[in-house]
């Protein structure tokens, strides 16, 4: 027989996972009734493990930052060949089993606050390691400031989904694999053919661009 301590914890995780779920579906608005019917306990036992819908939501925003950063490091893990990004369709395959977790972000960046800030700080750092990356590998054309242009990636990726589900709301929110695939499937060509080509036939407007920064740099010196 297990420990009322294991078992604490084996609730305990229950109930957190069963939050995660939940917030994905239905929101933050979510009751602590609606996870507690859907872990299979009690209101009072939520409350009895988490104290309150605040502190519950807190665990449940560590875990989920926690186990993207575990799926990003797996992800840079796995570029370890020619191409840095050679392993993104293969990935398509974990969104079922990893389906509320990336619609939580989703609903967390909608929310904003801490976690949004802290998520896409983590993934501008990881898209930063996976540029340099490819920039070592050749494979990516090398940036006059990898971080910025990091940075404004993470945003430009994550602000087209969200616009992506203002334009296409989800008709169910718990089928978290569909709604990606869905997203993928209208953006993947546009996306990568941008990625690929670019829009501008030649350099100019960049030259044009840096030359008016030089110029400021050096007037406010």
């Amino acid at each position: 027989m297990r420990s009322t301590n294991a078992d604490d914890r084996t609730t305990r995780a229950r109930v957190r996972d069963a939050a995660i779920e939940v917030f994905a579906r239905d929101g933050f608005s979510a009751t602590v009734r609606a996870i507690a019917d859907a872990a299979g306990v009690s209101p009072g036992l939520v409350i009895h493990h988490f104290g309150s819908k605040a502190d519950l939501r807190a665990e449940c925003d560590a875990h989920v930052l926690r186990r993207t950063r575990e799926a990003n490091e797996r992800g840079l893990d796995n570029h370890s060949g020619p191409h840095p990004f050679a392993g993104f369709l293969d990935r398509m395959d974990d969104l079922e089993s990893d389906g509320p977790r990336i619609v939580y972000l989703i609903r967390s960046l909608q929310a904003g606050g801490e976690l949004a800030r802290r998520l896409l700080g983590q993934l501008a750092a990881d898209a930063e390691a996976t540029f340099r990356g490819g920039v070592a590998a050749g494979t990516i054309r090398p940036s006059h400031d990898e971080a910025a242009r990091a940075r404004y990636m993470v945003a430009h990726s994550m602000g087209a989904l969200l616009v992506d589900v203002v334009m296409n709301p989800p008709e169910d929110w718990s089928d978290a694999g569909a709604i990606l695939r869905s997203y993928v499937d209208r953006v993947v060509v546009p996306a990568t053919e941008l990625a690929v080509h670019g829009v501008m036939a030649d350099e100019s407007l960049l030259d044009a661009v840096l030359a008016h920064r030089e110029e400021n740099d050096a007037q406010h010196d």
